[in-house]
């Protein structure tokens, strides 16, 4: 049976290593209730697809993030591969050149090695696959948000000119609308993600970010659970199974 690649990268909330970290645990704590797309990983739950999620808090190590600072756009505002600032600016963490490579390797590249094998193992077996890149966001915008429009749409769709076919953005265009919901199209976030090894080389590879407002599900600015939780559990879990009719 083909089998989803549900990408989870930014659910948890643990951070395995200390080492570094100036902010004080209360500021810490602040920012991973800012900063966590909550409960992720049971919108987008699945037991009969693959889901990869990320063990680790996006302030340890963000696995949606270049390696390379020079080439990720969020490193200018210390918010790289390995978060060194808070979102106020603030001082969150030193990362030493050793800190750096041990982090990459041992926890950066380990999660995109999975990742690669589990789109691998899918290719072997059915020659395409379709990656879903799983996330929510803040119905404010964050202070170094890239885009500080207040009007944000209830979903966001992130495509990729070359990964994501036409078929799965219309269908998305239309699932919404008739649901009554707005849906920015790579707004106010873009993109979805690939591994490098596929990335612009293998159009067999799909792939299609989902965004989730968190003023849906969540009591914000808490991380609290709403009222309306299950209703938008149902609404992402419908989605899922509609494009798993299209590809």
């Amino acid at each position: 049976m083909r089998k989803l690649i549900l990408h989870i990268p930014h659910s948890s909330i643990n951070i395995p290593l200390l080492d570094g970290y100036v902010g004080t645990k209360d500021k810490i704590q602040e920012e991973l209730v800012k900063l966590t797309d909550w409960y992720t990983d049971e919108l987008f739950y699945s037991d009969t697809d693959a889901m990869i999620v990320a063990p680790f808090s996006r302030l340890f190590c963000d696995v949606e993030r270049f390696e390379n600072d020079a080439e990720e756009v969020m490193a200018k505002f210390g918010m790289g591969v390995l978060y060194e600032r808070f979102d106020d600016g603030d001082l969150l963490r030193t990362v030493t050149p050793t800190l750096r490579e041990n982090i990459i390797k041992h926890y950066y590249w380990k999660h995109h090695t999975h990742f690669t094998n589990l789109v691998n193992n899918e290719l072997i077996k059915h020659e395409t696959c379709l990656i879903i890149d799983c996330h929510s966001f803040p119905s404010i915008p964050l202070i170094r948000g890239l885009d500080q429009t207040m009007d944000r749409p209830d979903f966001n769709i992130g495509i990729d000119a070359f990964h994501t076919p036409k078929e799965l953005v219309e269908a998305s265009i239309t699932y919404f609308k008739e649901r009554g919901y707005s849906l920015g199209i790579d707004w106010p976030y873009s993109g979805t993600i690939v591994p490098m090894e596929h990335f612009r080389k293998n159009n067999k590879v799909y792939s299609i970010m989902l965004e989730v407002n968190r003023k849906l599900y969540l009591e914000e600015p808490t991380n609290k659970k709403s009222s309306e939780f299950d209703t938008t559990k149902l609404i992402v879990q419908e989605y899922l199974e509609l494009l798993k009719k299209i590809v």
